[in-house]
């Protein structure tokens, strides 16, 4: 039955668990019905998650768009096993062909053997560089001449593309997605051009290729033999490998079971015959299988379930049918979609009853995800970009199947659809198509983002919403983590404090310590009942968050607040207890969340990686920054040091002789060194002044080389020893910014000023005395120009009154040099 092709169909709600079932109040934005609806698993009983997500399609490496996608998706999936503590079975599959790959294995083997006939520039190398270009820009970039010279295709992409070059569109209006792809082809063609007209023509093939790849597939792709899946596989294979550690190095849990089309011919096959069978498909006279959405909707279904308002988008479709694809007239509906492809020559291809073929795209998840799932899912989730045609077209087809035959009713094969917001860079989605993304592994090597960092930024928006990175994001993201990194470092460094403070004691069979004990003795304070009352209510508000469809900038925002709350009061009025609950809370939020690796949320400790100094380094940096301490507080006493105070070797362990491998250590070479130093100052006359030069040196030099800050605090408190964070990189750089500043206007006055008195140099009585006046009074003033005319009274005026300020100038520079 044919809905409104405006509005979504009726969805139907799972049946309704028993009043004593334990599941959480969970709300999820579900694109079935574009509202939040209440979760309930299929098998609630067990709280079983079925959970099936659309992989990658491996033919270029992942990009920050795709980090968007699956770091998103792996921040739900940790809160449904960890938080809500459901049982996800998580399903992921590898597109391993499809139209895009084939073109492109296709493409590299024809560009190696091309490259391997002509090692060297030769008259065929040249013309076919020039035909794949004119052929790339007649294709792709219109308002060109083809036929025009390299030098006057280069100038006339700059004048005739100006507006998109400019950040427009051809019409003067916002730029989009069309222009991000104007841009890719004039990139490419600017990048042909220059490699074209170079002495290094042959070593610039790389600059060449997206010209050639095309242009080669075009003359010669049919007559590669396809039988041989392994030009295809070899392809397929470099990027599953690449893209499955680059999750990882984003920190995403591995699937629980991943599935490949190359691996599931037969059942794809046997998928299509009984969607065949059950009279929603047919056949074409070259043997592809097309799906039938006249007779699917007859039988009382629902196409387009997800996007009913983009059925007739006929832009979509085809892109979902793929770039291989060639319109058929033989299809009963321009909407239908190939569920089985004949394979043309130059295409891998697999048996079939129809002939040898090859699966169309969006078959091999509903034949992969049915194998593993079953005839229900609970959760279906992928980008955004793929709810029409592709998920749409799942559903249609999985209903299909699971349809009995002559059966009619409607069968719904999910019941969450989950879609993830778009990541773009200058208002364009980051995609492979457009050449306008930056990978995961080039973003990771060059430091501009971390694993924590980027999945930070992504917490602190939407999961459904689209992202656009911008300088305000960044810094919101960088400061939620320099405050949880410095949260963590200081609530860690109290606890430990306190638990070297106080001796342990048995109560009730447990060991704890003697501040323990005071506490649970001692009335709480107000800072306390302010603390305990924060952390109590954010509990509940952070669950009360993750239960509105996984709210995360809300928890992120919970968060923040409980650590202003805890940074805001008297540390010292605070039980020991609840310091250690609200630090090991904290913890268990960000390892929930995926900020902290592989840690568990039940990890009996405090704190992320990161905040504690190399373990290398401990027994050398904690008993160095101990004796500093001792002796920073000396020379600041009103007695000051004395040089017995100096003997510090024992204190640092370095009574006996080094072993080797101490001499290897930085740390100790700084250790060492710094007992040197303090010893050579035992005759210093101004002994206390040099140790806390020594011991600043120490804390900005030596040990901050080595990535460790000793943090001064006020009172008799300790050096705090932490790791040199970001935080205090930028503020370092900050700091000596604002330094450099000071010096370099204290420099530039003191060459103003030197200026300025060197102006002084000349003598009044000497200074018009020039071929330009012809007689002078007895100051030296002119009188007369050149030609003995006398001078305007106007100008004698202003002559007299330069002559004054020089006066004053000379008289003070003859003073200076008394």
């Amino acid at each position: 039955m044919a809905t409104s092709t405006r509005l979504q169909p009726p969805w139907q709600a799972p049946l309704s668990p028993d009043r004593d079932a334990s599941l959480p109040p969970l709300k999820i934005y579900n694109s079935l019905t574009r509202s939040k609806s209440a979760f309930v698993p299929i098998n609630w009983e067990s709280k079983l998650v079925k959970w099936y997500v659309c992989g990658p399609t491996v033919y270029n490496d992942a990009h920050l768009g795709h980090a968007r996608n699956y770091v998103t998706t792996d921040i739900i999936r940790r809160i449904m096993k960890d938080y809500f503590k459901f049982n996800v079975k998580f399903v992921m599959n590898i597109t391993d062909v499809d139209d895009k790959i084939i073109l492109r294995g296709r493409q590299q083997h024809l560009l190696e053997e091309f490259l391997a006939k002509h090692p060297r520039v030769d008259p065929i190398y040249i013309k076919i560089c020039q035909e794949a270009l004119r052929a790339y820009v007649s294709k792709n970039l219109p308002l060109l001449d083809p036929e025009a010279t390299l030098s006057e295709l280069s100038k006339d992409i700059v004048e005739r593309y100006a507006p998109v070059l400019g950040g427009e569109s051809l019409d003067g209006g916002p730029a989009g997605d069309e222009e991000a792809k104007i841009k890719m082809h004039i990139n490419t063609a600017q990048a042909a051009c220059r490699a074209m007209l170079s002495n290094h023509i042959r070593q610039s093939y790389l600059e060449l290729q997206e010209i050639l790849l095309p242009y080669l597939d075009s003359l010669y792709g049919p007559s590669v033999d396809a039988r041989d899946h392994g030009i295809f596989t070899k392809l397929t294979q470099r990027y599953e490998d690449r893209f499955m550690e680059d999750m990882k190095a984003l920190n995403c849990l591995e699937p629980d079971e991943v599935t490949r089309v190359t691996e599931y011919g037969p059942q794809i096959v046997a998928f299509v015959k009984k969607i065949q069978d059950n009279a929603f498909a047919y056949v074409t006279s070259d043997g592809s299988v097309y799906f039938d959405i006249t007779a699917f909707e007859a039988a009382q279904n629902q196409y387009a379930r997800l996007e009913p308002w983009s059925r007739n988008d006929f832009k979509l479709q085809a892109e979902g049918e793929g770039s291989l694809t060639k319109q058929v007239t033989e299809k009963r509906s321009p909407a239908d979609f190939a569920l089985w492809k004949s394979s043309k020559p130059g295409e891998p291809s697999w048996p079939s009853p129809w002939g040898n073929g090859r699966p169309g795209w969006h078959i091999e998840c509903s034949a992969m995800a049915s194998d593993k799932l079953g005839s229900q899912i609970d959760i279906h989730s992928g980008g955004i970009d793929l709810a029409f045609p592709h998920h749409d077209n799942e559903l249609a087809q999985s209903e299909a199947y699971w349809t009995e035959k002559d059966r009619k009713c409607e069968h719904q094969w999910v019941n969450y659809f989950m879609h993830m917001g778009h990541l773009s860079i200058q208002g364009s989605k980051m995609s492979k198509s457009l050449k306008n993304f930056i990978t995961v592994r080039e973003a990771l090597d060059r430091g501009e983002w971390t694993p924590r960092g980027l999945r930070i930024v992504f917490l602190l928006g939407n999961w459904k919403d689209g992202i656009e990175i911008t300088g305000d994001m960044v810094k919101a993201g960088s400061a939620w983590e320099d405050k949880v990194n410095n949260f963590f470092i200081k609530a860690k460094d109290i606890i430990e404090n306190r638990s070297r403070a106080g001796h342990s004691v048995h109560v009730n069979g447990h060991s704890v310590t003697a501040q323990d004990v005071h506490d649970a003795r001692t009335k709480p304070s107000p800072a306390e009942q302010e603390m305990a009352q924060a952390f109590t209510k954010a509990e509940g508000q952070i669950f009360e968050a993750l239960c509105d469809s996984f709210n995360t900038p809300l928890v992120m925002a919970i968060v923040s607040d409980v650590i202003s709350i805890f940074n805001g009061l008297d540390k010292s009025a605070l039980f020991s207890v609840t310091i250690q609950n609200v630090a090991k809370w904290v913890t268990s939020m960000v390892n929930i969340l995926g900020l902290n690796g592989v840690a568990s949320p039940d990890a009996d400790v405090v704190g992320w990686s990161g905040i504690s100094i190399p373990e290398a380094a401990k027994p050398y940096v904690y008993p160095l920054a101990k004796v500093r301490d001792e002796l920073r507080r000396k020379a600041r006493s009103t007695d000051g040091l004395t040089s017995n105070d100096l003997d510090i070797s024992t204190a640092l362990g370095l009574s006996g002789s080094d072993t080797d491998q101490k001499k290897q250590s930085p740390y100790a070479r700084i250790v060492s060194e710094f007992a040197q130093d303090i010893s050579a100052l035992k005759t210093s006359p101004s002994l206390s002044r040099d140790v806390l030069e020594l011991c600043d040196r120490l804390r900005n030099v030596s040990l901050w080389e080595q990535g460790i800050y000793l943090e001064d605090r006020d009172g008799n408190q300790p050096a705090l020893v932490r790791p040199v964070t970001r935080e205090l990189l930028a503020a370092r750089e900050e700091k000596e910014g604002k330094e450099r500043q000071k010096i370099l206007a204290r420099d530039n006055a003191q060459k103003e000023a030197a200026a300025k008195a060197d102006l002084g140099r000349q003598s009044h009585l000497e200074m018009f005395r020039t071929s330009e006046y012809s007689v002078w009074d007895e100051d030296g003033v002119p009188t007369k120009d050149s030609q003995g005319e006398e001078l305007p009274k106007n100008r004698t005026k202003k002559l007299k009154k330069d002559w004054e300020r020089q006066k004053k100038l000379h008289e003070k520079w003859v003073k200076s040099k008394e």
